[in-house]
């Protein structure tokens, strides 16, 4: 069996930078970038530009961000594993991590493994369809974008997430409609009462989503009154789920602490969980922001926090 100081479950900007910090402390770290669960490199290897992130002030692509986060940790000697973790053994150490071609003992495990999105399954918001061309899950994170300036814009979701990405969104919307499958919002009321004042936002109540049409990106979407049947087709700039995500802990069963929804739960202000040795960082055990740059921050910490630890051992 491989025996390591370090190993990173997952990659994206909070796993890469992970590896950079404890490639550049010796610590020798290997990877599993995952494979079939997800894209190694996380979410942004399906988000076309990327504006906000520090340090690129004409925009980089999401897969070329994450292509310069990889070579710098391999430049100082990360190993990469491109495959998913099917399980990890926690309850006793050295730990061990393993995958369809790997068994790893581990005397430190930091998990990134992030979360996913939440997506209405409905024609054209699909891979290869209007995904990531007018469709997205994340409006701070694309909302910005040129395709969406002055464009009718449609968030789809009842809770505060939803009505904060349609409030976001009314700075580069010329109309943001809020469409909701029920009659009254799921959101705080102070937030509610918010999305009802707000002069660019229009509440669609009792609608689902069931198509999305468009050439090369979205131009218009068809809604369902969920009470009388009857669709409407309408001109739509960009659609954004803001129905919630889920975290990618299902390899880690109850290996594990959690929180109620599900993100792994650490000691506030740190990286460190409830096992002595076992780190977490990214969007794994980060339901609040979930941006690259708070990842990328995370995977730092996780880095020195797992590096003291094993020092402290020694």
């Amino acid at each position: 069996m491989e025996k390591r100081k370090l190993v990173i479950i997952g990659s994206g900007p909070a796993g890469y930078t992970a590896a950079i910090y404890a490639a550049r402390a010796n610590l020798e770290p290997i990877i599993f970038e995952g494979f079939y669960s997800g894209p190694a490199g996380g979410q942004l290897m399906t988000t076309t530009e990327v504006e906000n992130y520090p340090g690129f002030p004409e925009a980089v692509t999401g897969p070329e961000l994450m292509d310069r986060f990889r070579d710098q940790a391999k430049r100082f000697g990360t190993v990469f594993v491109t495959e998913d973790v099917k399980s990890v053994q926690l309850s006793s150490h050295p730990f061990i991590v393993k995958s369809p071609s790997h068994e790893v003992e581990a005397e430190a495990i930091i998990i990134a493994t992030g979360a996913t999105a939440k997506r209405l399954d409905v024609p054209g918001t699909r891979d290869g369809e209007f995904w990531q061309k007018g469709v997205t899950a994340c409006a701070v994170c694309d909302g910005a974008a040129p395709i969406f300036r002055n464009k009718d814009l449609y968030v789809f979701g009842g809770g505060d997430t939803a009505v904060e990405e349609a409030i976001f969104l009314t700075k580069f919307g010329s109309k943001v409609y809020l469409v909701h499958r029920r009659d009254e919002l799921r959101a705080s009321k102070i937030m509610a009462q918010r999305a009802m004042n707000h002069p660019k936002i229009e509440i669609l109540w009792n609608h689902v989503l069931t198509k999305v049409e468009g050439n090369t990106v979205v131009g218009s979407i068809t809604l369902q009154n969920v009470q009388t049947k009857q669709e409407m087709t309408r001109p739509a700039g960009g659609v954004f789920f803001a129905i919630g995500h889920e975290p990618n802990t299902l390899f880690l069963g109850n290996e594990i602490e959690k929180m109620n929804n599900g993100y792994i739960k650490v000691i506030p202000g740190t990286s460190k969980t409830n096992i002595e040795g076992v780190f977490a960082a990214g969007d794994v055990q980060d339901p609040n922001y979930r941006q690259a740059v708070t990842a990328a921050g995370s995977g730092c910490m996780a880095a020195l926090d797992a590096e003291r630890w094993l020092a402290h051992r020694e």
